[in-house]
């Protein structure tokens, strides 16, 4: 209650200081969703669905407010799922989701990641029933989540593959139907608008930006017609991979019609798919070294100071948006508002956000040490002869994180937004590794056995 009291203040101050809320230049493109209803080449409606349930209220200090909300309640559910660990463990798994400076901050800015962060909390929390019920609940989850991100896709793969590994696999049939039909469905509605296949029309466009960071054209010896996708200049001197997709001196942004044209996104998907077959290493090394950002102690500046800024509690109110696109975009928040839009800073309230943000923080390392527990653990258990029942609780949040953290490294580029989602998934796994509180444990040896945590067969709870 205190952690939670705690993550309450500081999201009063988030309201009081930024109001009504942040702006990022992703907010303009799900804003024009809003008004008119259309799937977007590049991002899922999801998140503009959510902005439209809250359409009627008439301000985006009730979209940050929802927001807000939506952090406190993911941080209530992990402690929930946890406290099947000693409470000292499912209190500090809390910790990061409520307390974190940067998690406020992204709450705060008009973007998609904490609803979706809260939609996969919510699936892992109910991820552990086998009511047939809970089950489509769970696949309702994980289909608004992927539609809100598309990084969401393989985590209907992994929920499914945890119930045939418990070999529950009508249950399994059940997640998939239910995460499915709301999936084909916004599919079917992309093909009619664009007659393409898919939920966006850019996964070419990112990995072929994601190539760039080790394609070599002398290696790949591409056919003429991907030659026109080359960078002569030396990997190490190249932008950050999202600049392949903004820049305009981008090839691919050079070439005609728009960037994400189903003529260019094939030509980037084809460059892509043979920068990585024929340097396999290179693309592993670069993935690799994509993901270690993400465990680095300091916060350095990437992938440019723009995009790294709109992650800070600005000291001055930003401006109006400069790309067209967003100028657009920003008319459309204006009937949205039913006024005029922007961030007023208050102080002092802001002032004391900025000072808390530049102490208060989930550092990379701290982040890593999390991840590597479960796995750890499990190994030390093994080796004292103890053996966990069946699959160990913290299996699904463990792997969900890692997934999270590895897809963008792998398909597109690292960002600290997209870090942030896994964090309480990974504090979750953590803390169930832990193993149960025996001391202060109700129910029976066969409850405990039912969620896979590790109790000797002589205890009596």
């Amino acid at each position: 209650m205190v952690v939670l009291a705690l993550g309450t203040a500081l999201r009063a101050l988030a309201m009081l200081g930024y109001r009504p809320a942040l702006w990022f230049p992703d907010t303009y493109t799900y804003v024009v969703t809003v008004f008119k209803p259309r799937p977007d080449l590049v991002r899922p409606a999801g998140y503009s669905m959510f902005l439209k349930l809250l359409e009627p209220f008439h301000g985006f200090g009730m979209v940050a407010a929802g927001q807000h909300l939506l952090g406190l309640a993911a941080g209530v559910l992990v402690y929930r799922v946890a406290r099947r660990a000693p409470r000292w463990a499912a209190t500090l798994a809390t910790v990061p989701v409520l307390l974190d400076a940067y998690q406020v901050e992204l709450e705060h800015l008009l973007v998609s990641d904490t609803l979706f962060m809260f939609l996969v909390v919510a699936a892992v929390a109910l991820g552990r029933a086998e009511r047939r019920g809970a089950v489509v609940a769970v696949g309702l989850l994980l289909a608004a989540a992927t539609l809100t991100r598309t990084v969401g896709q393989p985590l209907i793969v992994l929920f499914a593959a945890w119930f045939v590994l418990r070999r529950r696999v009508g249950l399994a049939g059940v997640l998939l139907a239910a995460a499915l039909v709301p999936v084909v469905a916004y599919g079917a509605w992309f093909y009619a608008t664009y007659q393409r296949v898919g939920l966006v029309g850019a996964n070419g466009a990112f990995l072929y930006a994601r190539t760039m960071s080790f394609a070599d054209c002398a290696r790949m010896d591409p056919p003429p017609d991907l030659k026109v996708l080359c960078d002569p200049r030396p990997p190490e001197r190249r932008p950050p991979s999202q600049e392949y997709i903004w820049a305009k001196d981008s090839p691919l942004v050079k070439l005609p019609g728009i960037t994400f044209t189903k003529e260019n996104d094939d030509l980037a998907s084809r460059f892509a798919a043979l920068a990585i077959t024929r340097q396999p290493l290179d693309y592993a090394a670069s993935v690799l070294a994509e993901l270690g950002r993400t465990f680095t102690w300091s916060r350095p500046v990437y992938p440019d100071p723009e995009i790294y800024g709109y992650y800070e509690f600005p000291v001055t109110e930003p401006g109006p948006p400069g790309r067209y696109p967003a100028r657009v975009g920003a008319e459309y928040a204006k009937l949205y508002e039913q006024g005029a839009i922007g961030t007023k800073i208050v102080e002092p309230y802001a002032g004391w956000l900025r000072a808390y943000q530049s102490m208060a923080r989930l550092p990379g390392p701290v982040l890593l040490g999390v991840l590597l527990l479960p796995p750890v653990a499990a190994v030390a258990r093994r080796r004292r002869g103890r053996r966990p029942a069946g699959a160990p609780a913290w299996l699904v949040p463990w792997s969900a994180a890692i997934v999270l953290l590895a897809t963008p490294a792998a398909a597109a580029e690292f960002d600290y937004r997209y870090v942030l989602p896994a964090v309480p998934l990974a504090c979750l796994a953590a803390a169930l590794s832990i193993g149960p509180n025996v001391l202060r444990q109700s129910g029976s040896n066969r409850r405990a056995k039912e969620f896979g945590d590790d109790i000797p067969p002589n205890v009596r709870l």
